[in-house]
């Protein structure tokens, strides 16, 4: 029997094939394939959070399917194959955990980890705290990261009070705003100093916000279905009415 990582590089050769592949997976890219890379490991996020099982194991299937499809496109270009994705991966791990798989002692926490990432880094020849946070990432997790990274070196306020008054200062350069630009400049300012709040407390912005979008929805939905289908036409306080009657109803 193939086994079943050989038979997914066998159908990725296959697909990619000159002569008789599919259409489709000819003509991609490393940039027209790198979105559906990101929507798969969105998928596989919410099938976790949703604690579907069944649907976890096929997102991961697809997520893998990614890392074939660039491995394989690297691969005929002459750059790199899945077994070199794998073997850098393992490598990687290994010298993560010295503690695990060397004669290291102690245990792993986040100072640790980022010690070891920070001496990759340099090994590379990065020359500031900040490099190697991807710019793709979610602009929330991303301004997370980069701040958590500014603190390793001493770059943070001492306490609460900074950035809560920060706060204050970013909303009103917000209402001062003249422009659209100024607005939107003003605006991420403000989701800056908010990030930063919250890494205080030790709250993912990115999780945070999940929760309350979904809480959100939940609760629209809800009043959608006590009206009857919609709220459109419906008065501001009758609209507040049903979203109250859905905030206080215990699920």
């Amino acid at each position: 029997m193939t086994e079943p990582i050989t038979r997914l590089l066998t159908i990725m050769a296959t697909l990619r094939d000159k002569d008789k592949g599919c259409e489709w997976d000819l003509t991609q890219t490393f940039a027209s394939i790198a979105p559906y890379t990101i929507e798969e490991a969105y998928e596989v996020a919410d099938a976790i959070e949703r604690q579907e099982m069944d649907e976890l194991k096929d997102e991961l299937g697809d997520l893998l399917f990614q890392v074939v499809f660039h491995s394989r496109m690297a691969e005929e270009s002459g750059h790199f194959a899945f077994n070199d994705v794998a073997n850098a991966i393992s490598e990687k791990m290994e010298a993560r955990h010295p503690h695990i798989f060397a004669d290291a002692h102690g245990k792993m926490d986040e100072d640790r980890w980022e010690a070891l990432k920070a001496k990759e880094r340099a090994n590379k020849g990065s020359t500031s705290a900040l490099e190697g946070v991807a710019k793709a990432l979610p602009a929330l997790s991303r301004s997370d990261k980069l701040q958590k990274r500014a603190a390793r070196v001493g770059f943070q306020w001492p306490d609460l009070a900074g950035p809560m008054d920060k706060l204050s200062e970013e909303f009103e350069e917000l209402a001062d705003a003249k422009t659209d630009e100024e607005r939107i400049m003003e605006a991420g300012d403000v989701l800056f100093v908010v990030v930063n709040i919250l890494r205080r407390y030790g709250v993912d912005p990115e999780q945070a916000l999940r929760a309350s979008n979904g809480k959100f929805e939940a609760r629209f939905q809800g009043m959608e279905a006590l009206a009857g289908g919609s709220i459109d036409g419906l008065s501001l306080e009758q609209q507040e009415i049903l979203w109250q009657k859905v905030k206080n109803t215990k699920s």
